[in-house]
């Protein structure tokens, strides 16, 4: 097929290099504008952009694309018969929805209706899921609610985070994309309507998502740990400043004790949490500081057996 494709990030990658790789004709390709990034705030390529330029590839990089009738005229005069839409960053509008033949194919990280929304895989990992997939739908007008087209499913393993995970997914994302062309091409892949009394929300990830919970069980403390990553991570307080655990796992040790409540072993600390659990710190960084094993930091700050982590 002529295609156009929009994506920015290091996950739409795989996909835009196996339609090149299965003949496809990518005609343009649109991703973000080049954004500061880093102490100096030099403008930084997106990963698709990288990608394309290897490629030799056209690129548009429009800032907004809802009323940009120059942007709109491009796509237009390309003609291509399908928009392939891997975490481009911006809502389609209604216009460009209707503007291919085939419609505007998107590569969701869920297994929709699960999970709709931008952290599709952070939010899987973080509740705990053992399997999630991949889902290529026709996108609309609502949040993830067109009609699906494929899906995959892919085991997440119990210490996986959401990095190595997404990576993983994005390869088989990418191989399913070229079957459901494939499919469409030769009518044996159909539309199918998502049950929206099954559907589960993955919003964009704040800050305060990464702020540990001790209440809850150890076992969801080290899920979101997983789960959100690289940001915001898992974080907690120590002595008024911030503490971020960049390593954890859930324990039985020590004995559980009130959530919360540190508990020093040697060289070891671990946190009470919630329903009789424990949870192991093996590398954290203190504000300001850098990422230390848990040794050096009971070395480092002296902590006492009655000081609590926490805000």
């Amino acid at each position: 097929m002529k295609l156009v494709f929009c994506g920015t990030p290091q996950f739409a990658v795989p996909t835009l290099e196996a339609l090149i790789g299965a003949g496809h004709g990518i005609a343009l390709v649109v991703t973000q504008p080049d954004r500061p990034q880093g102490r100096g705030l030099a403008l930084a390529e997106s990963p698709v952009k990288h990608c394309a330029q290897q490629h030799g590839l056209t690129i548009e990089q429009p800032e907004k694309i809802k009323n940009n009738a120059e942007f709109r005229q491009r796509l237009e005069t390309v003609g291509a018969e399908a928009i392939v839409v891997v975490g481009y960053g911006r809502i389609i509008p209604p216009w460009m929805l209707s503007l291919p033949p085939r419609g505007n194919i998107n590569l969701h990280g869920s297994l929709l209706p699960k999970y709709r929304g931008a952290a599709p895989i952070q939010w899987a990992i973080a509740d705990g899921e053992t399997v999630s997939g991949v889902t290529t739908m026709l996108l609309n007008e609502g949040l993830d609610t067109g009609d699906t087209l494929m899906k995959r499913e892919l085991p997440i393993g119990p210490d996986e985070n959401a990095i190595s995970y997404g990576q993983r997914l994005a390869t088989v994302g990418a191989e399913v994309m070229v079957e459901t062309l494939r499919g469409l091409e030769s009518g044996s892949v159909v539309q199918q309507p998502q049950d929206h009394s099954r559907a589960t929300l993955a919003p964009i990830l704040k800050k305060e998502d990464g702020l540990a919970n001790f209440n809850f069980p150890a076992q969801r403390v080290y899920d979101r740990l997983r789960g959100f990553q690289p940001w915001p991570g898992c974080y907690t307080f120590f002595r008024g400043k911030k503490l971020a655990i960049t390593s954890a796992r859930p324990s039985s040790s020590v004995p559980p004790d009130t959530p919360g409540k540190m508990k020093i072993h040697g060289d070891r600390l671990f946190a009470a949490c919630g329903e009789n659990s424990i949870l192991e710190l093996l590398e954290v960084q203190p504000e300001g500081k850098r990422r230390m094993v848990v040794g050096d930091f009971l070395r480092g700050y002296r902590p006492s057996a009655d000081e609590r982590l926490g805000a």
